[in-house]
């Protein structure tokens, strides 16, 4: 990918969610970049919240980040179900945990 095609501050990862067969944008790069500030949040905001249900709860990290994806994959969540999976696969990098389960 050419310099001119780069998008700053938002992962490959993130970014290959919204590209067509051919390696192109299929939005717009102002909406890529709320789509990618909306999950990045959401992987960050979750953290307690699987910390809790690992510690407090006795639940192994595999158990945690499953219950994740699937909160995160209902309708009602407001997500596409690729979201999902990059926001629960973001939170196991933060959390240092391993993903997916072997």
């Amino acid at each position: 990918m050419d310099a001119q095609h780069q998008l700053p501050y938002i992962p490959d990862s993130f970014a290959e969610l919204y590209r067509g067969q051919r390696g192109r944008l299929m939005v717009l790069v102002e909406e890529l970049r709320q789509r990618y500030d909306l999950c990045e949040d959401l992987a960050q905001q979750i953290v307690p919240t699987a910390q809790a249900l690992h510690h407090d709860d006795g639940l192994t990290e595999a158990d945690v980040l499953l219950r994740m994806q699937q909160a995160l994959g209902h309708a009602d969540a407001g997500l596409r179900e690729d979201e999902a999976g990059w926001i629960v696969t973001r939170l196991a990098e933060l959390l240092r945990w391993s993903w997916p389960p072997a």
